[in-house]
């Protein structure tokens, strides 16, 4: 099978797959409705409330303060798009494992997991895209004129970091999820890693070398360094180039590993 027709059947697979469609549901309900909670604040700060004096009133900080629900949707289309192959059928359909016939269908395992990246990255693309200029819009729609315009030069390119920076999440979980072959550790670590209690911010305050860990490392592609809230952020460009090695260097090993052992 080419690379194409297996990008295009991997594609609709992981698209139909029930967690896949509450991942995307997650990433954009979730996102508009922090966006719409920060926005409401915002205007209330606007308005003079003094329960949000100091409150960021800004509508791109307002939307990109919701990328973390983004990264939780695209962490979740990593994982499953490997860890559906594993898990066993029901006993009524004979108890296997749909990778074995997944590798009847596309046996080359390399072009199998290339098909999976693809996947995964153009489904997160547009979530990501779509769930980003909504929390946008909507952001600027709440909390209306009365603050300076951002500047949209600097949005768009913040807009385009933070759809970078979800693909890569997705790619490092894909990534493990191969290695492990499991998709419940994966999902336990990365969504709490990503939404509860970062493990990397905690290193960050022990140790200036944490700020290579991947999440930490792109941090900046989409937010503020005053976002960021850790010393010594990478720049962008920095910061995009080691999350990028991180998540394909770990795809290296990953595709090493798959090929190596046994279904």
């Amino acid at each position: 099978m080419s690379l194409l027709r297996a990008v295009t059947s991997e594609l609709r697979k992981t698209a139909t797959l029930p967690a896949s469609l509450g991942a995307i549901g997650v990433a954009v309900a979730g996102s508009v409705g922090i966006t719409l909670l920060n926005a409401s604040y915002a205007r209330a700060a606007l308005g003079g409330d003094p329960r949000f004096d100091g409150f960021e009133t800004s509508p791109a900080e307002t939307a990109f303060a919701a990328v973390p629900l983004g990264v939780v949707g695209a962490v979740i289309l990593g994982v499953v798009a490997i860890s559906s192959e594993y898990t066993a059928n029901s006993s009524d359909a004979g108890g296997g494992r749909q990778i074995t016939a997944t590798l009847t269908a596309t046996p080359r395992r390399l072009t199998l997991l290339a098909a999976k990246a693809v996947a995964v990255v153009v489904l997160i693309a547009i979530t990501a895209a779509v769930t980003i200029a909504a929390c946008i819009a909507l952001a600027h729609l709440v909390i209306g004129t009365a603050v300076t315009p951002d500047d949209t030069g600097e949005t768009i390119a913040r807009a385009l970091g933070a759809g970078l920076y979800c693909a890569l999440m997705g790619l490092l979980a894909l990534a493990i999820t191969v290695l492990i072959r499991s998709g419940i550790m994966p999902l336990i670590v990365l969504i709490a890693n990503s939404s509860l209690v970062s493990v990397s911010f905690l290193l960050s305050q022990v140790t200036p070398l944490a700020r290579f860990l991947p999440d930490l490392a792109g941090i900046r592609l989409f937010a503020r360094e005053s976002f960021a809230a850790f010393d010594d952020a990478l720049d962008p460009l920095t910061g995009g180039l080691v999350m990028a090695a991180w998540a394909f260097g770990l795809l290296a090993v990953s595709a090493v590993v798959f090929t190596r052992r046994d279904a």
